[in-house]
Formats: structure tokens, sequence, C-alpha cells
């Protein structure tokens, strides 16, 4: 009689298993998989203020790249830790090779080197649940913040989508939005957290810097920075569900303004483009990603290109 009753458990013991996954709450079977896309620039690591720390020729990029590898580990910690499973990293600075491969982890996927679809925001897709950008800097129409700029210091004096100033956060949070994810976390200086609050709303941020002005900053120490920044994309995790994407719509006008003439001018002959007044041309695209592939060719085409 005891062998039978023993059989009968271990033959309904599954069914209960099964029963219970048939009852479980979608949102904990929801979590077997969240997916984070993190987008990382430079300006707005810890500790960088010029070009020195910026670029291969100055004296401490070696180490800004470090600093700036680490802040991205923090976030991959912080995220993992509230449950994410797959997590992309975007090297989105410069040169677009930047991060320390070798002390990143095994598991994930870096997307590195220009140019590329998307940008900054390349490989993103509506299979993502949200987004971070790391060390992320304010846009070239505000005069506050550590090296403000938007996608080219060198080049561009102002970027606006649908007639307002934006940071590069600003286009990113678009393309994420198309995409239907939303920015989750940002870590910059205390002024393109203030920029990026106001055009986002509510997001977490992570000031490792006080702007001082273009070229200084009082810092945090890195060490300090990492452990603010695990802690910052942690709880943004977790709290996931609270933030909305910025879905601009469509069509979608972008207006940039240029430091030169001559590009303006030859930009003019498209069809394409309106020429506004010398500095400034018009591009009218269909949605976000348009605007971005128009962008793309704004910054990357020359005749001269080779191979």
């Amino acid at each position: 009689m005891q062998s039978q009753a023993l059989k009968r458990s271990f033959v309904s013991f599954p069914l209960v298993l099964a029963a219970a996954a048939l009852l479980m709450p979608e949102a904990v079977t929801a979590q077997e998989s969240l997916k984070i896309y993190i987008s990382a620039d430079m300006e707005g690591v810890v500790g960088t203020v010029t070009g020195d720390q910026l670029g291969p020729s100055g004296f401490e990029y070696d180490r800004a790249r470090r600093w700036m590898t680490e802040e991205v580990n923090a976030a991959i910690r912080g995220a993992r830790a509230a449950g994410a499973t797959e997590i992309v990293v975007s090297d989105s600075h410069g040169n677009g090779q930047n991060l320390l491969l070798d002390e990143l982890p095994e598991d994930i996927t870096v997307i590195r080197s220009w140019p590329r679809p998307l940008a900054m925001m390349a490989g993103i897709d509506e299979t993502f649940d949200g987004a971070i950008f790391i060390g992320y800097h304010t846009s070239t129409d505000n005069s506050a913040g550590v090296r403000a700029h938007t996608m080219s210091s060198a080049r561009l004096t102002s970027v606006k989508l649908n007639g307002v100033p934006v940071p590069e956060t600003g286009i990113n949070a678009a393309i994420a939005g198309h995409f239907g994810v939303p920015v989750i976390m940002l870590s910059g200086d205390d002024a393109i957290a203030a920029e990026a609050s106001a055009l986002l709303g509510d997001l977490e941020t992570a000031v490792v810097k006080q702007a001082l002005g273009f070229h200084s900053a009082a810092t945090m120490m890195p060490e300090a920075a990492y452990r603010l920044i695990e802690e910052t994309a942690e709880r943004a995790v977790r709290r996931i569900e609270d933030f909305e994407p910025r879905d601009v719509g469509g069509p979608v006008e972008l207006e940039v303004s240029m430091k030169h003439y001559r590009p303006v001018e030859v930009l003019g002959y498209l069809e394409i483009v309106e020429r506004i007044d010398s500095h400034t041309i018009r591009y009218r695209g269909s949605d976000i990603i348009a605007v971005s592939d128009f962008l793309i060719f704004l910054l990357n085409y020359d005749s001269n290109a080779m191979p």
C-alpha cells in the first residue's frame, strides 16, 4: 500500500508543477527575459574635462578609457542585479573604439566604430526593454556643461528636432522611442542631468561631476562614481515599468546649423534640403529613423573616402 501511494505521489508531482506554472503571474514570466541597451559616450564620464582625456593623442586618454569601461561595467552590474538577462553596449564616442573589450563581461555584445545605422543607437530594436545612457553631455545650444556639443563639436552649432534644440540625448531617446524603448537612466555632469530631465521627464540620473565650465568640473573619484552608477542602474531597471518611450512620431523636421558656409551651400543643391539661412539647413524626414540616416550622411559623406 505504501509503495502504491508513493508511486501516485511521484506521478502527480509533475502535474502540480505544470499547474503552478500555468497560474504563475505574467510579471514573473516576463522577467525571464529583460534586455537592456547601453549607449556609452565619454565627455560625461568621471574625471573627463578636456581633449587630454577624450582622444588617442591625449596624455590621459588611456586612463579615461578605463574610467569609461568601468562606468559601463557598473551599469551592467546594476542592471543585472535588477534582473537584466541580455545587454548590448554601443561604444559611441570619438572613433567608437574606446571601451576595453578585455575588461567587459564575456556574455555581452559591443558595437564599435563608424559609420553605422542609427549611429549612437546602432543595434537597438523593439526587443529591448530599456536604454541607459552613460557618459553623456549637454547640447551645443546649452551654455552649461563640460564639452557641450551635439554630434560634432567641430562642425555643428545647433541641432533642432521639430523646432526644439536637442542634445544627443534627445535624438537618441527619440530613436529608442521609435522602437517603443524608454530611456531609464543617464549618467554625466549636473548640466546634462538637468537637460535630460527637462526633455524626457522621469528618468534616473547619476551625476558624477559638477560642470564648472566647458573645460572644467568638480569631479567625484572613479570608485565612488562606479558605485553611484551601479546603484542608479539597479534602481532604474527595478522600476522599468514606470518609464515611457519618447516617440516623436512623424514627419520629423530637422534643423542643423553649421560653423562654415560651404557645406550649407552644397547641401542646398539637394532637392530634399532647404537652406534657410547662410549657416542653417532644414530637412523633413518621414520619421526619426529617416532623420538619423540623414545626419549620418551629413557627418560622414566624403567623396574622397576609401576604400
